[in-house]
């Protein structure tokens, strides 16, 4: 008797598939359930978007200037003989800062006026010698060449008056330059000389004098700015216009308004900026050259803006978005930032005002997810 052994090996084969079968469905029936399980609203608070006012601006390092300020040096050489101010202190124009050594350029000076004196006196003998001899030359009672000499001596008297009047002009010049005084009102600074030192004309750095009321503050903007504050230049401002803040090294608000005086006349090749100068009172005297500060100017959005939480946005590869809720489903929405105001940001592009975004839990979040509200806070 021959045995089949065919058979029950396809019988064997089909109840393997059978039971596989089996085990794929239930596979499966587990992963919709933890895929049920995963897609579980997730807790988060959200709050509504609203239009308000916005006022921020953007900031520039800058330096205070001077509006006047001239280095003092000598135009006569000599030794300094007086000193009379306090260095750091304010000087009024006229007053007497510095004297060089004034003896051998008063003594020209008094030399001078007698030379003028004498070419004077010279002068009226000559014109009247030329008066006579002009009398008699029209009545042909003189020699032609004493009549001819007779001019030519009051034509050299002439010019000996003016050469004498010269050099009184000079030594007069010589004689006020040896005495230094304050081109107009101001703080002189630190002296550089002291009594004794010998003055090197034109090169001798005597001191410094500054302007103090009004101040400039200059700092640089980018060349893609210029137009703005071109448009600021043209525009009249009140006195109480805050488009132009200045924030001190201690990190305090200048209580007074600056006001755009200057735009430089170019760009700057290498840097491609432009300078900017905004004039500013300073009757405290709390501003001084050479300071660093801030300077804020209002930004061109400032006024009613979509103003949100920083918390509230998401970053990705240079990008922002917000999560915006509808029935319980997040968007994910794409915006572009302006500036920071506070813990706020102001969003320029993106949203509108009414909609509603997740403030906490947005790591959790992705395109689609469903949320359940755990509280909504008013913004």
């Amino acid at each position: 008797m021959t045995i089949n052994k065919t058979y029950p090996m396809y019988k064997i084969t089909h109840i393997i598939i059978y039971f596989a079968m089996i085990a794929g469905l239930l596979s499966c029936h587990g992963n919709a359930n933890n895929k049920t399980a995963n897609d579980a609203a997730i807790p988060v608070t959200v709050a509504n978007v609203n239009v308000s006012k916005a006022v921020f601006y953007n900031s520039y390092p800058a330096n205070v200037v001077a509006l006047k300020e001239v280095e003092l040096r000598g135009q006569v050489s000599g030794y300094i003989t007086g000193i009379y101010f306090t260095e750091g202190k304010e000087v009024k124009a006229g007053e007497k800062l510095y004297e060089i050594d004034r003896r051998k350029y008063q003594a020209a000076y008094d030399e001078a006026q007698s030379n003028v004196k004498i070419a004077e006196s010279n002068l009226e003998k000559v014109q009247r010698d030329a008066d006579r001899y002009t009398d008699l030359n029209k009545q042909d009672a003189v020699p032609k060449q004493i009549y001819e000499n007779a001019m030519t001596d009051l034509k050299n008297a002439k010019q000996q008056v003016q050469s004498a009047n010269s050099e009184l002009i000079k030594s007069k010049m010589d004689f006020d330059y040896s005495l230094i005084n304050a081109p107009f009102d101001g703080t002189i600074g630190f002296s550089n000389v002291k009594l004794g030192t010998l003055i090197t004309p034109g090169q001798t750095l005597l001191n410094v004098v500054s302007s103090n009321d009004p101040m400039a503050v200059d700092f640089e903007i980018s060349e893609n700015e210029l137009g703005r504050f071109q448009s600021l230049e043209k525009t009249a401002m009140s006195s109480n216009d805050t488009t132009f803040r200045i924030v001190l090294p201690n990190n305090t608000i200048y209580p007074y308004i600056g006001k755009l005086s200057v735009i430089d006349r170019a760009v700057n090749p290498q840097t491609a900026s432009v300078r900017i100068r905004v004039s500013v009172p300073n009757p405290d005297k709390k501003l001084i050259p050479g300071m660093s500060c801030k300077i804020l100017v209002l930004n061109a959005n400032a006024g009613q803006q979509v103003i949100i939480p920083f918390k509230a946005v998401l970053e990705q590869l240079g990008e922002y978005f917000v999560f915006t809720v509808n029935n319980n489903i997040v968007k994910q929405t794409k915006v572009a930032l302006g500036p920071k105001v506070n813990s706020n940001v102001v969003i320029l592009k993106g949203l509108d005002g009414g909609e509603t975004i997740v403030l906490d839990g947005i790591q959790k979040l992705h395109d689609g997810s469903a949320i359940t509200l755990a509280a909504q806070k008013k913004q």
